[in-house]
């Protein structure tokens, strides 16, 4: 029996990814995921943003003071220091000589130019892959979803040709058609897709009325998104495909490789249960496979894909029709009281 897998072109030992997180910044922590057995992990992102805001703050410290009486206009050399990337890529390719599972970089940069920095830094350091993670938070009327996405299309391109490692792209859900930007940027030559990014969403303290930013870990439930892309995307682009979210079992990853899924990323079942997680999710799949007589993941891969299916109904809105005709069903499960 098999887990083998591939993904961007890499040979994979099994479908499991541990995601980007702060669980991977520690050089011991990586060693204890990949010797419970996963076959890749994703570092935590490099965040452009994050640079120019502490390059901020460094600005704002070292301003404070100037110009506090009629002889004094500067207390410090000006651009005596500036936060960079450098600290960040030092410490990645630290965690590349730890482990000597595929380690994959995740980068969100703002120009092109940082772009195509950053990525050919990361691919210097060691990566074996890019994963481009876009970001794209509406808060202005004035900008249109085709020009984020061409903006996305260019940014694809021009890392392609800066790098020679596999590029994959890591999505949010908000796409007004999902299928149509996956299959451009296929085009565009992106190796493969994660399906999908949880962005951070503010809440408010209603007690301080303020906000604050809660980490807040995926769910059981939140697979499923993930599960009805896999099954249209199998067969139909020359990407990967890698399930994200809500992946916190065995038996969560036989679903999303039987819709058409090439790899997952889990993060949320490591945080609630530690790296052993990985080694019982792969006893999990194998005591599945046993079970039904599959000797390796291309043998039921896609199986319940809308390529395999012959009823053309089970991805589309058909069946959100059919659960309104039954919703009496539900009160049987949950009675009101």
């Amino acid at each position: 029996m098999s887990l083998n897998t591939k993904y961007l072109g890499l040979e994979l030992k099994n479908p499991i990814i541990v995601g980007a997180s702060n669980l991977v910044t520690d050089i011991e922590m990586l060693k204890k995921l990949e010797e419970a057995g996963a076959a890749a992990i994703v570092y935590k992102s490099l965040f452009e943003e994050q640079i120019h805001l502490e390059n901020l703050e460094i600005h704002q410290q070292m301003t404070d003071y100037n110009e506090r009486n009629a002889e004094m206009t500067r207390l410090f050399q000006e651009d005596l220091f500036e936060a960079s990337p450098d600290e960040f890529i030092s410490h990645f390719a630290e965690a590349r000589k730890a482990v000597s599972i595929p380690l994959i970089a995740s980068l969100n940069a703002v120009y092109d130019e940082t772009w195509i920095e950053y990525a050919q830094k990361l691919e210097a350091a060691g990566a074996d892959a890019l994963e481009l993670n876009f970001y794209a938070v509406p808060t202005e009327f004035d900008v249109d979803g085709r020009g984020i996405l061409n903006e996305e299309l260019d940014i694809i391109e021009v890392v392609k040709k800066a790098v020679k490692i596999p590029v994959s792209v890591k999505l949010s859900a908000f796409y007004t058609n999902p299928l149509y930007t996956i299959a451009e940027m296929d085009k565009k030559g992106a190796d493969g897709f994660v399906l999908f990014n949880r962005l951070f969403q503010p809440d408010i303290n209603i007690e301080t009325e303020s906000h604050h930013f809660p980490y807040n870990l995926s769910s059981e439930q939140d697979n499923r998104l993930a599960l009805r892309f896999a099954g249209l995307l199998y067969d139909q682009i020359k990407g990967s495909v890698c399930a994200s979210q809500g992946i916190f079992t065995g038996a969560d990853i036989i679903k999303m490789i039987l819709a058409g899924a090439d790899t997952v990323q889990v993060v949320s079942t490591i945080y609630k249960n530690g790296p052993k997680q990985i080694t019982k999710m792969l006893h999990e799949m194998e005591a599945w496979m046993a079970t039904h007589q599959y000797k390796s993941l291309d043998d039921f891969r896609g199986k319940l894909s809308r390529a395999k299916l012959k009823d053309p109904f089970t991805y589309k809105r058909a069946q959100y029709v059919d659960i309104l005709m039954k919703s009496g069903e539900i009160f049987k499960k949950y009675p009101m009281r």
